[in-house]
């Protein structure tokens, strides 16, 4: 099976190198509605997704479009990983521009330990890439494929430009270890967790599971909490925006004070999705920790 992934990833990479680029966004744009029709499993993961999420506040027309824009994300999201593949640093650049980038810059200048705080938004790979390229060397965590010769491609389209990656299995450790090093930690924070892994925080007005790790570490080091969203017009060029930087606030009552701080990062996440729903991935079972039933 990992041949066959293999094959259909370098005849990918060819189509994708040697095609002109209005051709390109054509037929990524066809691809991408194709796998909407297609696939019926996560589609009805969206519209469940949607629905908790907006309820009656969207027409179900602006929903079905958001779905749409969704799937045309991730066909051009992919294309670009294949694009980055051994990309200079000074190419890399051209494609990225930076919005509020005083609230990571005045970090580094304070030497702060540093968190970035990111979700499943955008072409979230080019984020972090992005950001250890320019401003300062970055350890992401990230889930590992099933495919051992997809996941080599993978990691090392990843640990490019400064960035590394650890896996999320055993992420905490990883993350010190970077923090002890002087280097920013990124983090995805806006998937559904198990019980023992998260806790209940509002989003979008429902109970969800969120991982804490964020908060736990921030409170270990101090850290600084930067949130950072990728986002795009036009799949060519892209802004990522840093938002305001908070901190771990201490006040002695350590559950209410992590469940403070992690509140606080679903919120922002929740900001940015409503700012541009169609850059968020619906495709995933956010809710699933307490609305199973609705997804089945």
């Amino acid at each position: 099976m990992d041949r066959v992934y293999l094959y259909t990833f370098y005849i990918f990479k060819f189509f994708i190198k040697y095609t002109p680029k209005v051709i390109l966004n054509f037929l990524l744009d066809s691809l991408s509605w194709i796998i909407y029709k297609l696939d019926k499993k996560h589609k009805k993961i969206a519209k469940v997704n949607l629905e908790l999420a907006f309820g009656n506040k969207l027409e179900e027309s602006k929903k079905e479009n958001i779905i749409k824009k969704c799937y045309k994300n991730l066909t051009h999201t992919l294309a670009d990983f294949v694009k980055n593949q051994g990309i200079s640093r000074e190419e890399l650049l051209t494609k990225v521009d930076f919005k509020h980038e005083e609230y990571l810059t005045q970090a580094i200048k304070n030497k702060q330990k540093i968190i970035i705080l990111a979700a499943h938004y955008g072409n979230w790979e080019l984020l972090g890439l992005g950001i250890s390229a320019k401003f300062i060397p970055m350890t992401t965590v990230g889930r590992e494929l099933d495919s051992e010769v997809m996941n080599e491609i993978l990691e090392a389209n990843r640990k490019q430009h400064n960035m590394n990656v650890i896996s999320k299995h055993g992420a905490m450790k990883g993350m010190i270890q970077a923090l002890k090093k002087d280097e920013a930690v990124g983090i995805l924070v806006d998937q559904n967790t198990k019980n023992e892994e998260g806790i209940l925080i509002d989003f979008f007005g429902k109970k969800a599971r969120h991982t804490p790790s964020v908060a736990l570490i921030a409170k270990r080091f101090d850290a600084v909490i930067i949130p950072a969203y990728i986002t795009t017009d036009d799949y060519e060029k892209y802004t990522i925006e840093f938002y305001e930087p908070f901190k771990f606030v201490d006040t002695g009552d350590k559950e209410k004070d992590i469940l403070n701080c992690v509140q606080q990062q679903a919120n922002i996440t929740q900001k940015v999705i409503e700012k541009k729903p169609e850059e968020w991935f619906w495709l995933h079972q956010r809710w699933k920790n307490q609305y199973e039933h609705l997804y089945k």
